[in-house]
């Protein structure tokens, strides 16, 4: 029962931990163009040498 005691604490420290990382980046624009990396996959760029 003490191991409870001391997961539990972790377990929901690193979920807020996680939750403030995921509104950071949401709040940064990382989410921002969802649509230019699958965009950019199908751009054949030809080195111009």
């Amino acid at each position: 029962m003490t191991g409870l005691t001391i997961l539990i604490p972790i377990a929901l420290g690193m979920g807020l931990l996680g939750l403030a990382t995921f509104f950071w980046a949401l709040r940064d624009g990382q989410f921002e163009d969802l649509e230019g990396a699958a965009n950019r996959i199908l751009i054949d760029e030809e080195d111009e040498e």
